[in-house]
């Protein structure tokens, strides 16, 4: 993984892929992808933070928007907090970059 790749998104290289850091917020009015001015990630979702409801929600909208299949994606660590880590297995952190900045072009 590069520099550019790290100091442009919160993306880094784990065991059997890449992962992404982002924040969410839920019970948001509606559900979306953007990146704040200090970098970071933030996924806003219409879901409550109840019974995981917004954790299924994440990783559904995520799968939908990096174009991979949900079971490819799973929570690495903050399962119960607003900033999560994201695993994305079977791939590289350059095809993560390029895929995110896709769906962050496409959103604004």
């Amino acid at each position: 993984m590069t520099s550019e790749v790290q100091a442009a998104f919160p993306i880094s290289a784990s065991a059997l892929g890449a992962a992404l850091s982002i924040t969410v917020a839920p019970h948001a009015s509606r559900t979306a992808i953007e990146r704040l001015a200090d970098g970071t990630i933030r996924v806003r979702l219409t879901a409550p933070p109840v019974e995981g409801a917004a954790n299924v929600a994440l990783l559904r909208y995520l799968a939908k928007t990096l174009n991979v299949s949900r079971s490819r994606l799973s929570i690495a660590s903050g399962a119960t907090g607003r900033r999560k880590r994201i695993a994305v297995e079977g791939m590289d952190a350059e095809e993560l970059r390029a895929r995110l900045e896709t769906a962050l072009i496409a959103r604004t």
